[in-house]
């Protein structure tokens, strides 16, 4: 009976509540990717482990979203959303999609366990940070035509060449080992006991955002 309740609640549709609390944390993880990455990304020679970067301190973040909805597509809707947002400051086109389909993908293996169990979340955010290695997947695969959607975004010459010269097969297999490492590190072990810390924290800090946005009203 427990668990078809479990499986009830996951499948009924998300709530306004929901959506909000989607809305803001997938905002708060925006801000936590790009201040681990931010530093990478700047230098045409460390740009690589911008991903790496983006998954140190994302993982609490990402945990405490599924502790508060644990609802298919609310995962999903982050992901879109984060792509979307990608896409318009000027990043390839492979690092916004790359997070839209990792985002789906993990959406649904979190949701294999009901969004309960400890190491499918755990590894649905490990899928969740692969998300933005897709442009540098691109760049191993195309170069030039990497190199010509960069320039048309914006990217200088100079940052590309220094990218071209840096790149070869150890950088690709340092960076997907590193991704892995860090999302593994800070994502999985960062709440050793997480459930019970995820909720004892949204009880006492994150529900800030349900009255900012009056949802008992709603």
């Amino acid at each position: 009976v427990k668990m078809s309740n479990q499986v009830n609640s996951m499948n009924k549709g998300l709530t306004v509540k929901d959506l909000v609390t989607t809305g803001i944390f997938t905002a708060l993880l925006f801000v936590f990717v790009l201040a681990g990455g931010v530093f990478f990304a700047t230098n045409p020679v460390l740009t690589f482990f911008m991903p790496a970067g983006g998954g140190l301190l994302a993982g609490p973040i990402y945990l405490l979203l599924i502790a508060k909805v644990h609802k298919r597509w609310s995962l999903s809707i982050m992901g879109v959303i984060m792509g979307i947002i990608w896409f318009v400051t000027g990043m390839h086109w492979a690092f916004a999609l790359g997070y839209m389909i990792m985002a789906i993908v993990a959406d649904f293996v979190a949701g294999a366990g009901q969004y309960k169990s400890k190491k499918l979340n755990s590894l649905s955010y490990i899928l969740f940070s692969l998300g933005g290695t897709g442009s540098y997947i691109v760049f191993f695969v195309d170069p030039n035509g990497w190199a010509q959607t960069m320039l048309g975004n914006g990217t200088e010459q100079s940052y590309i060449d220094t990218m071209q010269a840096t790149a070869n097969t150890g950088i690709l297999i340092a960076m997907f080992a590193h991704q892995c490492r860090n999302s593994e590190k800070y994502g999985i072990n960062f709440f050793p006991d997480y459930k019970t810390k995820t909720e004892s924290f949204t009880s006492r800090s994150l529900l800030i955002e349900i009255s900012l946005f009056n949802i008992h009203h709603l």
